[in-house]
């Protein structure tokens, strides 16, 4: 009893930690074109630096099945794309202030952070 007390607690604080916790270092790019991968349930990276005022373009390849990594979401935007399986499909953003703009699934299962800062 004691032990699948332990065990349940163990997995509420790993479910925790990876979906609300759990950041990656973000990447810094100088490089217009930023490739994101999205695989077992994250983007990699999830957490981008791109300089302010100046438009991006991110690549999203999809190498995830699952129905919930279909859909990108910049809501800061009002954007939206559909990602293709196994294709890159490039996302356009405008020039942007300084500040952290994030990006999610539909559902939100999938999460991304945007920092954007002054150079």
């Amino acid at each position: 009893m004691l032990l699948v007390n332990v065990l349940g607690l163990g997995l509420i604080v790993w479910i925790v930690w990876w979906f609300w916790l759990y950041k990656t270092p973000p990447v810094s790019t100088e490089i217009s074109d930023l490739v994101i991968t999205v695989a077992d349930g994250i983007y990699q990276p999830a957490s981008l630096r791109v300089p302010a005022n100046q438009a991006q373009t991110l690549t999203f390849i999809r190498k995830d099945a699952s129905p919930c990594a279909e859909t990108v979401v910049f809501p800061e935007f009002d954007l939206s794309e559909t990602l293709s399986l196994e294709k890159a499909v490039a996302v356009r953003l405008p020039p942007m202030k300084a500040g952290h703009y994030a990006f999610h699934c539909q559902m939100q299962m999938y999460k991304g952070e945007l920092t954007v800062e002054e150079v």
